[in-house]
């Protein structure tokens, strides 16, 4: 069995650096709330047990088709990465997109919550969870199985890679795993990898981390591409109004419509690729 360690309070410290300059934050204000359902949302919910726990997953898109886990930021489920999954399942010739609620049901609402809750995240947990995930939908009519994650999810999409033997492709977005939880160069399964030149989340999603990344994966002999857009910074990828806002807040004020696209064009090309019958 493989040891899974969490990432440690300096990884979060740093992480932080550039966002509290801009965005002052009240440590008493830890709240959480539970994401909200609507009835006319497109996502079906259901429950996958793994071990002696049960957690809910969000799932959309057709379903015979290669499947998709999409893994959180560190806010949790919401908006975000809801938009994300639905937008995959939409992208030719149509994915199945699951989203595993790795936070149970709570949802950061400023970056203090945010922190609180990846401090508190079992990550030995996390990655079971993606695990269940990717069987569930091999169980339930995905021939073949993908993982991709922004953030926090990102990192956790190339541990996937390392340590689950049974996901077929990954795509990870501005995030890094930490020595500690899995090395990329005993990755297993071909890695696509995403980053903004500008992110400053030194060593976990800059530009020196990214170009680390290409080197472990090029000693790793999978299938790699590493890419970096230019003039972009932390969670590019995010274009909801909400999402655009929230980046504002935080001193990521870059909006690069081209940048996203291409993006979201070499993941089609990545996931159909490699998850295609």
């Amino acid at each position: 069995m493989v040891a899974i360690i969490p990432f440690s309070r300096s990884f979060t410290k740093t992480l932080l650096k550039p966002i509290v300059r801009t965005l002052s934050v009240s440590p008493s204000r830890l709240q959480v709330r539970s994401m909200a359902e609507s009835a006319s949302s497109p996502f079906k919910k259901i429950q996958i047990q793994r071990d002696d726990t049960t957690f809910d997953a969000y799932v959309v898109g057709k379903e015979d088709a290669p499947g998709i886990v999409v893994v959180q930021e560190w806010w949790g489920v919401d908006y975000e990465v809801k938009n994300h999954a639905l937008k995959i399942s939409q992208l030719d010739p149509g994915f199945k997109a699951l989203i595993p609620d790795l936070y149970r049901g709570k949802v950061g609402l400023d970056v203090a919550e945010a922190q609180h809750l990846m401090d508190g995240l079992d990550w030995q947990g996390a990655v079971k969870d993606i695990s269940a995930s990717v069987n569930w939908l091999k169980a339930n009519g995905s021939k073949k199985v993908g993982v991709t994650g922004y953030c926090m999810g990102g990192a956790l999409a190339i541990a996937s890679s390392v340590l689950l033997p049974e996901v077929d492709a990954v795509v990870a977005f501005y995030g890094v795993p930490s020595s500690a939880l899995a090395d990329p160069a005993k990755a297993k399964a071909p890695v696509q990898a995403h980053f903004g030149e500008l992110d400053g989340f030194v060593g976990f999603a800059d530009v020196t981390a990214a170009k680390a990344l290409e080197e472990k994966l090029k000693a790793s002999g999978i299938p790699y591409e590493v890419h970096i857009y230019p003039g972009n910074g932390h969670a590019f990828m995010n274009r909801s109004p909400e999402g655009i806002q929230r980046r504002k807040g935080m001193g990521m004020p870059d909006e690069d419509e081209a940048a996203v696209e291409l993006a979201w064009s070499r993941f089609r090309a990545w996931m159909n690729r490699y998850l295609s019958a």
